[in-house]
């Protein structure tokens, strides 16, 4: 397998990147590489130029800005998983990123990258979607922030236009938060049989409000809004949890494989969110 020929971009400002991109059109933007690469291999993809965002280093690193945590689109999953802002705000990010694929994929994949690919059974969709959080993008036309609930359109497809660069991710602070992300990984990929994401803000012994997102079940990855709806409001007793997460996978129509059935894969959603909830009420 090759990757064929193409034209090589490496910028080193966002505004040069957009012009390169902009001159070569049916362009895709490099960010870690680890999924256009190995499309590119099996000649699924082949575009005729490939900007790369490495040298972008307005792109990478975590930083607090006002009221919100801001996260570069280049920033690599390792680091992610490390980054003590990441860990204070953001903590189940930090769990989801340390939990992608391999060393080696976490040292060159890019939250960016795994956002704008869009696989339904990648990690970081559920975190970002728990989370709140906003996807900030910049095309020729200017800027503008896309709510990770209106992000995820079906599998490998977002809201991106074709001329838009993922720039940042931003994640509101809200407070004191539990959170926490859990996956069953299919054994040979890494990818999420099935995951879920919460995090929960409490008032008392009572759930003020709840976030939960699923990736790995459906075409892509959702929130959760009937377990949501149950939980806000009340106390977690282990009716309420059984409850809420028999109902995770409602709406959606879940997928079935070679590894795993919609059946099962619609009860491993139920026994996984049931045990992320336990670990967040035990964690009070």
């Amino acid at each position: 397998m090759t990757l064929g020929t193409f034209r090589y971009e490496r910028p080193s400002s966002l505004d040069e990147a957009i012009r390169q991109a902009v001159e070569a059109p049916g362009a895709r933007w490099l960010a870690g590489g680890m999924s256009l690469l190995p499309l590119m291999k099996m000649e699924l993809a082949a575009p005729p130029a490939l900007v790369d965002l490495a040298g972008v280093e307005d792109l990478v690193g975590v930083r607090e800005r006002d009221d919100v945590l801001w996260v570069g689109a280049m920033t690599r999953h390792a680091e992610l998983a490390l980054h003590p802002l990441v860990a204070r705000h953001a903590s189940l990010l930090a769990a989801a990123a340390s939990q992608v694929g391999d060393p080696q994929v976490r040292n060159r994949g890019t939250i960016g990258g795994s956002l704008a690919h869009a696989d339904p059974a990648a990690d970081l969709p559920a975190a970002v979607l728990a989370l709140d959080a906003t996807i900030q993008v910049a095309s020729p036309r200017g800027r503008r922030g896309i709510p990770a609930g209106g992000f995820f359109l079906g599998p490998l497809m977002t809201a991106l236009e074709p001329d838009e660069v993922i720039v940042a991710v931003t994640v509101p602070q809200r407070g004191a938060r539990r959170q926490a992300y859990r996956k069953r990984p299919h054994p040979a990929s890494g990818y999420a049989v099935v995951g879920i994401a919460a995090s929960l803000r409490w008032e008392g012994d009572r759930v003020a409000s709840a976030a939960v997102a699923v990736t790995g079940v459906a075409d892509h990855a959702f929130r959760a809004q009937r377990t949501e709806a149950l939980l806000t409001g009340e106390v977690l007793t282990d009716a309420l949890l059984v409850e809420a997460s028999g109902v995770v996978t409602d709406g959606q129509e879940v997928w079935g494989d070679l590894y795993a059935s919609a059946e099962y894969r619609r009860h491993l959603a139920g026994v996984t969110t049931r045990q992320v909830l336990e670990h967040l009420r035990a964690d009070g």
